[in-house]
């Protein structure tokens, strides 16, 4: 019997039950739909079941659907248990290790550390994808989430790699023509360049300072999804934005952008995120402690 298709149609049928669209799983694996299609029709007539309720617009897991994914995550996180016990047995690490992060974060941080990782060991394969989204580390088979914030997945093990906090900037024209906020509530009265990141709450900005918590509901007339276009419509005065320290301290530092309440932030520290199973491997192990050092290095070369 042939594992390798029947454990890639187990990774192909996770992918389109997480996003519900043979279409998007088909993008995300570089295939034609009509081939995901095929391997899933041929997942269904191995097992006897109906995995889907196919109609013009929506796939759904049927109730064995249901009962088959849940199973096939047990069986991804089982191969890559094994795959791990295979790495511990030798003397240098390597195989593959896949990491996913958003973009900004990927690019600024993870981008330069893995390419030193990756000089460090040679045997070690690096595949690095930046999403828009949470990643199912699991179903996807990454072994690393690289996030900001908190984590909310009460099944995953978040490790941190980095200190960070979100902070309030503003140009210097935008305060001298609007003023400086006094408070937190005060933020609902001013202009906010506003960020749609990932899963993270979007138009409430929750700060804690000299009074604890304290929360506003922001809104503006520009917003993104991007974090380099909403930096550049802060640098041209349209507004307050709440991101990373990291992303702002270059500008701070050379007066495109002043701090806004500057005794308030919310704790987001970079957190690489993994399954417990992953966590044991030796490579994420080894993975983990470079990052932590090297991003730690990093950020104080771009706060200086």
């Amino acid at each position: 019997m042939d594992i390798d298709p029947q454990l890639y149609d187990l990774r192909l049928f996770s992918t389109v039950a997480r996003k519900s669209s043979f279409v998007a799983a088909a993008r995300e694996y570089g295939v034609a739909p009509t081939f995901v299609s095929k391997r899933i029709s041929m997942l269904e007539q191995s097992l006897g079941v109906r995995l889907f309720n196919r109609t013009t617009r929506q796939v759904n897991l049927t109730d064995e659907g249901s009962k088959v994914y849940q199973w096939t995550q047990k069986i991804l996180e089982d191969v890559e248990g094994m795959q791990n016990d295979v790495s511990e047995t030798k003397s240098e690490p390597g195989g593959p290790i896949r990491i996913s992060s958003s973009a900004k974060l990927g690019r600024v941080h993870l981008t330069p550390a893995l390419s030193r990782f990756k000089h460090r060991y040679p045997k070690i394969d690096v595949w690095l994808e930046l999403l828009d989204r949470r990643a199912d580390l699991i179903g996807e088979g990454f072994h690393l989430d690289i996030r900001a914030g908190e984590v909310r997945e009460h099944h995953l093990i978040a490790h941190r790699i980095m200190a960070s906090s979100r902070i309030l900037c503003a140009a210097p024209a935008y305060v001298a023509k609007y003023g400086m906020p006094r408070s937190v509530a005060d933020l609902a009265h001013h202009e906010c360049v506003l960020l749609r990141e990932r899963e993270e709450p979007f138009g409430t900005w929750r700060m804690t300072g000299p009074r604890g918590w304290e929360s506003a509901k922001v809104s503006g007339s520009m917003a993104s999804n991007d974090i380099d276009v909403v930096l550049d419509w802060v640098h041209a005065g349209h507004g307050i934005a709440c991101s990373a320290d990291w992303l702002f301290a270059a500008s701070m530092n050379n007066g495109s952008l002043v701090r806004v309440l500057p005794e308030y932030h919310q704790p987001a520290d970079v957190l690489a995120v993994s399954s417990s199973r992953s966590a044991q491997s030796a490579k994420v192990r080894i993975c983990l402690e470079f990052l932590k050092e090297q991003m730690s290095l990093r950020k104080e070369g771009i706060s200086q």
